[in-house]
C-alpha cells in the first residue's frame, strides 16, 4: 500500500475529531482548520513510518503538537477562548430533547453556553485532558501516549479538572439564582 492510500485509511476517519481538537485548543474555526492542516502535512510525512498504531490517538497526538505549535507562534500566552458560535448552537441543540419547550430548549441553550465556558476556563493541561476524555473519548492509555504523561498524571489531572469544573458551574448556578 502507497503512502497516500495509507493516508487516507489512517487520517481521513478522524478529520472531524482533529478538527472538534483543534477548535477546542485554537478557540475558533479558521485557526483550528489551519491546525489540522499542519498536522495532515506531518501525519502524512511520518505516515510510513508508523506501524500498530492507534490511528486516532495518533493524529489527535499530532493535532495537539502542532496546536501548541501554531499558538506559540500566532498568540500571546494568554488564555484560549472558543468564539465558534455554531460549535455552541450545536452543543446546546444535541443536549436538548426534541420534544422539548420553548423554555426547556432556551434553559439547555444557556447551560451549554456556561459549560463552554467553565471548560474553556479551566487550565490547559486541565481542559485537554478532560476534553481528551470526555469529548474525544479516549482511553487514559491513549491519553497518557499523546500527552507524554503517566496515566496516573492523566487520572489526576482528570479527577482535578472535573473538580474544577464542578465549582465553576456551582459558581455559575448560584450567580444565576442571585440575579432571579
Amino acid at each position: 500500500m502507497d503512502d497516500r492510500q495509507r493516508f487516507r485509511e489512517v487520517v481521513l476517519p478522524h478529520l472531524d475529531d482533529a478538527l472538534s481538537l483543534a477548535r477546542w485548543l485554537t478557540g475558533n474555526v479558521p485557526d483550528a482548520e489551519d491546525v489540522v492542516q499542519d498536522a495532515c502535512l506531518r501525519a502524512y510525512r511520518a505516515i510510513a513510518t508508523t506501524k500498530d498504531i492507534n490511528p486516532r490517538a495518533w493524529l489527535l497526538a499530532i493535532v495537539r503538537n502542532a496546536a501548541f505549535t501554531w499558538l506559540a507562534k500566532n498568540r500571546p500566552k494568554t488564555a484560549v477562548t472558543t468564539n465558534d458560535e455554531a460549535l455552541f448552537e450545536r452543543a446546546s441543540l444535541e443536549m436538548v430533547d426534541p420534544q422539548a419547550s420553548p423554555e426547556t430548549i432556551l434553559i439547555g441553550k444557556i447551560d451549554a453556553e456556561q459549560l463552554h465556558t467553565a471548560i474553556a476556563a479551566l487550565p490547559l493541561p486541565y481542559r485537554e485532558t478532560l476534553l481528551l476524555r470526555e469529548i474525544e473519548e479516549l482511553s487514559y492509555q491513549e491519553i497518557s501516549k499523546i500527552l507524554s504523561i503517566p496515566i496516573g498524571t492523566v487520572m489526576s489531572r482528570l479527577a482535578r479538572a472535573r473538580n474544577l469544573l464542578i465549582q465553576r458551574l456551582a459558581m455559575a448556578g448560584k450567580g444565576k439564582a442571585g440575579a432571579a
